[in-house]
Order: structure tokens, then C-alpha cells, then sequence
């Protein structure tokens, strides 16, 4: 037996961007949207492509896969006897015809249903590629440059990006694909916005994030913005909408099957809410569960890109905020030296932030020579990263070492003033 044509069920599904798997899971969305009771397995879609002639699919699977592809079953290869035969023809045409009828010609109902409109360029598989992995750079970019420098690589790509989705020729899963980048971007750019104190602009970026990850059904996607936006949420006072974001985070990740370290982002944005609003017990809650997500994170086999920051310093680190914001520095001095300790190479502005708020707890505790120690430390490597959030963190040590009768805290706030 040999698969059939291009013209066939085969090529339509390949046109589409779908293997053979993808394919029996879209079949199950649309019969769910049709309400109609039809499924398809591997096994039958095979050899639907490579019998001659194909087994004849049941009046459900019809509808469901004229309605994937847009054209009657006559012309996907299938012979299909004259009482189920779908027409092309004007619906007020029909007179007595009691049979599915199509509104328009359908090979231009083909076409739609697998390319838009569009003079442009074709983009394919290829494109897609090129496009991931520079969108993936994003996140070296900003771990180890700052938010700066990444944010002009976000705003080149996503130009490119929304040009092909508007003038450009593609496949409905290609398109899909892009729809999803572009959801990531607004993602990014929310970041942007929180690191460099734009929070307004950040919560409308998330906004723009969310829309478009529910309108290609991402959830894990969904809960990479509403993480963002907890911590824009507290930022700009309202403890309200960043307590829904979490319980709405937990419940997407819930639904989404996520592993254990979506579930530790999660609970460390849970902690982050109790500890600004003051509820120390419920910050406790939420890092006990985060140590316990830490603890099953080996077995996540799959993990999302914007979830791999996290270990297990992200967890001392929330701890020693809790414990700096009860006004206990010595108490929270261990968690952060551990989470400078722990925290990854590659992530340079994460690691130069750790050091910089080591250093206030530090200054707070009444050790003010390892507090500029700490500082001093930043400031030797100050030209490698540009992150508003990070220059804030330094001014606000600057500020609070200024006001300390100390020639060493002297010649810290003096060279930070230089170097700046």
C-alpha cells in the first residue's frame, strides 16, 4: 500500500503542520467544539492515508473532518456513496436537499482553511526555527546583560513576527505557532516593564499576554504571565489582583498536569504576596510548599523555558525576604548568603540583585563592612549589566550607607557615586 497524494487526506493534514498524533488530538478538539460524538485513533488515520480504496469514516468523523479542512470528503480521496456526498452551493439553493451544504466553492474553502490571504512571503517550519531560538535568547540576554538590552531584541523580533502573521503566507499551524511567540513577547515585555519600573506599561503588556495565550489555549503559557504579573501587582499596591493571580496560577497548573516546578514559581509568588501584605503565616504556607516542590523537581521531565531559573535559591532567597520585611535581618543574613551561593553563572543580573540586597540586610544587622564588601563586589563588574531594578537596589543601599558614621561606608557611598 502506498500513502496517498498530496491531494489527499495525507498531504491535507501535512499542509496543516500536523504529524499523525497532532492530528487525532486536533480531530478530538473540533468534534468537542461541533458537539459531535466521532474520534479517530493513529491506527485508523493511517489507514485512511494508505488504503486504496481508504475505509469510508462514519457520518460523525465527516463532519468533524470537513470541518477541519474545509472541503466536502468526496474531495479528500474517500468514496463517498450519493446520500452522503456534501455539495458546494449557495445554502438558499439547497430546496429539498436534506445534506450538509457548503457556502462557497470548496477548493477556495481549502485554501482558507490552510493559508490566509496574503501576497507576502511564505513562512515555514524553517522560519519557525530561526524565530524560537532567538526568541529562547531572550532569556540569556536578560539573566546576564539586564533587561535593557533585551528588551531592544524583544521589540526586533516581535516586529518581525507580527509582519508575517499580518502580510505573510502560512500554514494554520504555523500561524498558531507565531500567535504563540507573539503571546511570549508580550510575556517579555511585561518583565520589561517590572524591571525597569514601567509598571503601568508592564500590567498592560500582561494583559496583551494573557489574551493572546488563552486565544491559542496555552495555560502553561498563562501562568508564565500571571507570575509577572503578581510581582507588577505588588508593586503597584494591589494585593488583590496579585492573590488572584496566584490562586488562578495554581488552577491553570492544575489543569495543564504542570510539574513540580511550575507548581515552586507558583508557591514562591504565593509567599512574595504574603510577605508584602504582612501575613507571615501565610508566607510560611506557601514556602513550605515550595520546599516541597523543590524536593520532586528531578522528576520534571519537561520544563518550561521561563520556569528553568528557578532552584533552590529562589527559596532562600524568599525566605530572607520574609524575615527582612519583619524587620529580623540577622535572621534573614544565612538564607541570603546561601542564595548567593547557589545561584547559577549564567544568571549575572540575578546574581548581582542577591548581593545587593545580602548587602542591605547586612547594613541593617550592623555589618557594615561585609555590606560593602558585598557592594564593592557588585560594582567591580557594574558595566556588564544594564538593569533599572539593580541600579535602584544600589542607590537604595547608598542612600540607607549615607547616613552611617563609618570610613568604610564613606568610601562605599563615594564609589558607588563614581562608578553609578
Amino acid at each position: 500500500m502506498t500513502e496517498q497524494e498530496p491531494g489527499g487526506l495525507a498531504g491535507l493534514r501535512r499542509a496543516a503542520s500536523h504529524t499523525q498524533e497532532t492530528f487525532v488530538k486536533a480531530f478530538r478538539q473540533e468534534s468537542a467544539r461541533l458537539g459531535v460524538a466521532a474520534a479517530v485513533s493513529v491506527r485508523q488515520l493511517r489507514r485512511w492515508e494508505s488504503e486504496t480504496p481508504p475505509p469510508l469514516p462514519h457520518p460523525g468523523q465527516q463532519a468533524v473532518l470537513e470541518a477541519m479542512f474545509g472541503m466536502p470528503l468526496a474531495e479528500m480521496g474517500f468514496d463517498v456513496p450519493g446520500h452522503r456526498v456534501t455539495v458546494a452551493a449557495p445554502i438558499s439553493d439547497a430546496g429539498e436537499v436534506k445534506r450538509r451544504t457548503f457556502v462557497a466553492d470548496a477548493g477556495a474553502l481549502a485554501a482558507a482553511a490552510l493559508l490566509p490571504a496574503a501576497p507576502g512571503p511564505r513562512i515555514g517550519t524553517a522560519d519557525l526555527g530561526r524565530l524560537r531560538e532567538r526568541l529562547d535568547g531572550l532569556y540569556q540576554t536578560d539573566h546576564s546583560a539586564g533587561s535593557v538590552p533585551a528588551s531592544t531584541q524583544a521589540e526586533r523580533i516581535e516586529a518581525e513576527i507580527t509582519r508575517a502573521l499580518s502580510s505573510a503566507s502560512y500554514t494554520s499551524g504555523v500561524g498558531r505557532e507565531l500567535q504563540t511567540m507573539l503571546a511570549e513577547l508580550h510575556g517579555h515585555r511585561a518583565w520589561y516593564g517590572y524591571d525597569g519600573g514601567r509598571i503601568a506599561e508592564g500590567r498592560a503588556a500582561c494583559m496583551e499576554a494573557l489574551a493572546a495565550a488563552q486565544l491559542v489555549d496555552n495555560p502553561l503559557l498563562q501562568v508564565s504571565v500571571l507570575e509577572t504579573l503578581v510581582l507588577l501587582a505588588v508593586k503597584a499596591g494591589r494585593s488583590w489582583e496579585a492573590a488572584s493571580a496566584v490562586e488562578n496560577a495554581y488552577r491553570l497548573a492544575t489543569q495543564a498536569e504542570a510539574g513540580a516546578t511550575v507548581h515552586l514559581v507558583i508557591a514562591l509568588r504565593d509567599a512574595n504576596v504574603a510577605t508584602h501584605a504582612g501575613d507571615l503565616s501565610g508566607a510560611r504556607r506557601a514556602l513550605s510548599r515550595a520546599v516541597s516542590y523543590q524536593g520532586r523537581t528531578d522528576a520534571d521531565t519537561d520544563v518550561p523555558n521561563w520556569a528553568k531559573f528557578v532552584g533552590p535559591f529562589e527559596v532562600d532567597y524568599a525566605t530572607a525576604d520574609m524575615y527582612a520585611r519583619a524587620d529580623q535581618p540577622k535572621r534573614a543574613v544565612p538564607f541570603l548568603r546561601a542564595a548567593v551561593r547557589g545561584i547559577g553563572a549564567g544568571l549575572a543580573r540575578n546574581s548581582a540583585s542577591y548581593r545587593v540586597k545580602l548587602a542591605g540586610v547586612l547594613l541593617a544587622a550592623g555589618e557594615v563592612d561585609e555590606a560593602c564588601a558585598e557592594v564593592g563586589g557588585v560594582l567591580d563588574t557594574w558595566g556588564g549589566i544594564a538593569s533599572p531594578r539593580l541600579l535602584g537596589k544600589v542607590h537604595d543601599f547608598r542612600r540607607a550607607a549615607g547616613v552611617v558614621d563609618s570610613p568604610t561606608a564613606r568610601e562605599c557611598v563615594a564609589r558607588i557615586r563614581e562608578t553609578v
